[in-house]
């Protein structure tokens, strides 16, 4: 766990048990609106600027919920780890078609109800002090996705002569590209990085890309377009 993380566990308040009025709202509803408020203040500000009380306040909802829910800031910030791993699991299946993969993750980087910009924020923060249940989940599922890498070169769709590893770090960072570099985004292309023409037009140059050098060539990307409109 990072220190930032564990002196938000240590600061913590004492876990209460919601008042009568919050024990009617329906439990599940309440977390999920924390957990998307949540998101918007992580992907704005990163874990160290984002505050309970505005979490709470974007949620509506009591800002000792968060504690009762969720055991403090960084109880929540797991979670919502948690979160997009279990919607990416089920978004992204083993058997997708590769190119659809890679132009999907594109589309989800860029919308801020999923936090693509948290793992900007994670990176640009990072001490080399992971949190060590949110680690262990974390590299679980990047061991998975290397293994489906690694099968889908046994089966020949992918060139065998890269890395699976690399090849995943590779796809995973230009996949974020809009949402990491936006400011480079409209100075290439005179258009906000999240202008859904432009989100389109990248995720079928990379979904080319990648294919080239796969050796899916332009049957990987669908046949995109060089020009964006």
């Amino acid at each position: 766990m990072t220190s930032e993380k564990r002196a938000a566990d240590a600061r913590r308040t004492t876990r209460r048990a919601p008042a009568a009025h919050e024990r009617q709202r329906d439990p599940e509803r309440t977390k999920a609106l924390i957990l998307d408020a949540a998101t918007e203040e992580f992907s704005a500000k990163g874990f160290a600027g984002a505050r309970v009380a505005e979490i709470a306040a974007r949620a509506g909802v009591n800002q000792q919920l968060i504690t009762y829910y969720f055991d403090g800031k960084a109880g929540l910030y797991r979670e919502i780890g948690r979160r997009w791993r279990a919607y990416e699991s089920q978004a992204f299946p083993d058997d997708m078609d590769y190119a659809e993969m890679i132009k999907s993750y594109v589309r989800v980087s860029v919308d801020p109800r999923l936090g693509g910009r948290l793992l900007a924020w994670e990176g640009l923060a990072d001490t080399g002090e992971d949190d060590e249940e949110e680690a262990a989940e974390r590299n679980a599922r990047l061991r998975h996705e290397v293994a489906v890498i690694r099968e889908r070169q046994l089966a020949g769709e992918l060139d065998d002569r890269f890395d699976p590893a690399a090849l995943l770090l590779i796809t995973m960072s230009t996949a974020n590209a809009l949402t990491v570099y936006p400011q480079l985004a409209r100075g290439l292309f005179g258009a906000d990085a999240s202008s859904p023409e432009l989100v389109e037009h990248y995720a079928e140059q990379l979904a080319l890309l990648i294919g080239c050098l796969t050796g899916g060539g332009s049957g990987l990307a669908g046949g995109g377009s060089g020009q964006a409109d």
